[in-house]
């Protein structure tokens, strides 16, 4: 069974990062989503700024990838800040299986030998250390407040979202949809319009895993989150219908988390916002009609 990986989103992006680096024991999940994830000493050298406020020498410093963050204070009409988003395309993405397809192969960490032999990756390629990962992050159990599944088909996530929401509660997703098509990765964007705030008492993310074929790590977090959506122009002329969510309650996130040398606070100091890159799903439950 020969699979390979094509698309590479922020996630997967900063992932090849961490690989390379060497950090402490505690969870490590690329997710921006429960303030124990990406590591502040996962940088590479760009030049480039914004109206963020800032300091140009520390954002010379800083992965583009990582141009994903801000705070509530920044929720406005005619607000300029460089944003990365990553750029996918159903053709290179990995295929979603179904989930009787799924459930035929095994996924856990126990099974990274036959895995690897299946998908004909070298032991030490990067492909193999990415699946590693990947099935490590999946097998953990979840932290304080989260409620966490991998899911490998979109009938397991189905399943999933409805047992956290209820059996018999309507839902539904956003993501992050890219208007007009560009290659531009980084650049700065204006918010054409006030943020508008979506209405998710509980809300579930779903973030895509570096795999030959699509996983995501979905995971929910009991803490005060607001959901927004927020329509963006880029520079170049590109429009965005970004998703982006802010988590006001960061008291216990890791103070290695990267989000606090990007805005340059300290975990419980000030909110926590992010924008979600346009291969991650988020689903919100609906109101009661």
């Amino acid at each position: 069974m020969r699979l390979s990986f094509v698309s590479w989103s922020l996630v997967s992006y900063a992932l090849l990062v961490l690989l390379n680096a060497q950090g402490s024991s505690g969870r490590k999940i690329i997710t921006l989503g429960n303030g124990k994830d990406i590591k502040k000493e996962d940088s590479i050298d760009l030049h480039q700024g914004g109206d963020d406020g800032r300091s140009s020498s520390h954002m010379d410093h800083m992965d583009p990838a990582l141009n994903v963050f801000f705070t509530p204070k920044d929720l406005k009409r005619g607000k300029k800040m460089p944003i990365y988003f990553s750029k996918n395309s159903s053709s290179t993405s990995p295929r979603l299986l179904a989930r009787e397809e799924a459930d035929s192969i095994p996924f856990s960490i126990s099974n990274l030998p036959y895995l690897l032999q299946l998908f004909s990756f070298p032991q030490d390629s990067t492909q193999a250390k990415a699946i590693e990962y990947t099935l490590t992050q999946c097998d953990l159990q979840p932290i304080k407040g989260e409620a966490k599944f991998c899911a490998t088909s979109l009938e397991s996530m189905l399943d999933f979202v409805a047992a956290l929401f209820g059996q018999n509660t309507q839902f539904k997703v956003l993501t992050t949809t890219q208007l007009k098509d560009s290659t531009t990765l980084l650049q700065n964007y204006t918010f054409s319009e006030a943020p508008k705030e979506i209405w998710a008492p509980k809300m579930i993310a779903c973030h895509t895993m570096p795999y030959p074929y699509a996983v995501f790590y979905c995971h929910s977090q009991e803490s005060e989150n607001r959901l927004y959506q927020v329509l963006l122009a880029g520079e170049n002329g590109e429009k965005v219908e970004a998703a982006a969510v802010c988590h006001f309650d960061t008291s216990q996130w890791d103070p290695d988390h990267v989000a606090f040398s990007v805005l340059g606070t300290q975990p419980g100091s000030s909110p926590v916002c992010h924008f979600f890159p346009s291969d991650n799903l988020v689903w919100v439950p609906l109101p009661a009609q």
